[in-house]
């Protein structure tokens, strides 16, 4: 190892994910690589990102991930957005160490640690490494139809099978045992993460992180048996679309990566040896950001202003 690469691995990089859609967003980026930078550290950006911030701030004192710095030379990654963003961010350091933190740029944010106005904070925890990091189940999810493998890919928040024009004929199953069969106009599999997400808006449970389940929601199915099922991440939870059905359907994952689905394709989901890591700058419990998120109504279950209890 030479001198420079000596002084090279002494260096602190961190990502930033963000985009250009919105003022906000990228005065907060701009305020987040000036601080960065005043630490001493090395602000990394992809490719695209870097690109739209040329005319925003000064590139030439970022580096670009994959060309000046691999994924493994990061230390974590500050996301400024929604939680499309984070969803963005966690499928480029998908199979690495590196934690992710996210500041809530959009509307609800539930994979969001902090608020706009937390922004400086935020950086500060980060920079003086005072957070702990959150293991998050993710999914492998592959579509066959017969032999041909159709997709081979993953989701942290859920994998969801929709009609494209007319409801789909649709086979669940567990185990590789049938459960039930109906027509409907999707089934979304969802992880804990993803459970406050696409499964919830579907009649979901809320599923608490911690908890190693798989969730499964038939939505708008035409049968009694309609209601959302949860079995353990050592289960594989699949879904056929019947070769009889009128019409193709449709995969996607976490609402980014599309596949089409012909009649008569098999959709197996299982747990994914891989983990998405989120970063924890304080010990709030899930109770109290659920009630924060969704703006929940506890004042009834107060004794004193200002202490919730059960």
């Amino acid at each position: 190892m030479n001198g420079t690469d000596v002084e090279r691995a002494g260096e602190r990089r961190i990502l930033v994910v963000s985009h250009t859609a919105r003022p906000e967003a990228i005065a907060a980026t701009v305020e987040a690589v000036t601080a960065l930078r005043d630490a001493g550290v090395t602000p990394v950006f992809t490719e695209p990102d870097r690109s739209e911030y040329a005319p925003h701030l000064d590139i030439a004192l970022t580096e670009e991930l994959g060309v000046d710095c691999a994924v493994s030379d990061l230390e974590i990654a500050i996301v400024l957005g929604g939680d499309g963003t984070i969803l963005r961010a966690a499928e480029v350091l998908r199979g690495s160490e590196c934690p992710i933190v996210g500041v809530n740029l959009g509307h609800v944010g539930f994979l969001a640690e902090a608020e706009r106005t937390d922004l400086q904070t935020t950086i500060e925890l980060v920079l003086a490494r005072t957070y702990t990091v959150e293991e998050r189940v993710t999914l492998d999810v592959r579509a066959t139809l017969g032999d041909e493998v159709i997709a081979d890919t993953w989701a942290l928040n859920e994998a969801s099978v929709e009609k494209r024009r007319r409801m789909l004929e649709v086979v669940i199953g567990v185990d590789g045992r049938a459960l039930s069969s109906f027509a409907c106009d999707g089934v979304v599999i969802a992880t804990p993460t993803g459970s406050t997400a696409y499964a919830f808006s579907a009649g979901g449970p809320v599923v608490w992180p911690g908890v190693q389940a798989m969730v499964l929601v038939p939505i708008a199915a035409h049968t009694l048996f309609d209601r959302p099922i949860v079995v353990g991440t050592d289960s594989t939870l699949r879904v056929r679309i019947l070769p009889e059905n009128i019409g193709p359907g449709v995969l996607w994952c976490d609402g980014r990566r599309r596949t089409e689905l012909p009649a008569g394709s098999t959709i197996e989901v299982r747990r994914s040896p891989r983990s998405v890591r989120l970063a924890r700058l304080n010990e709030a419990v899930f109770t109290d950001r659920l009630v924060r998120k969704f703006h929940l109504p506890v004042s009834g279950w107060r004794r004193q202003p200002g202490v919730p209890h059960a």
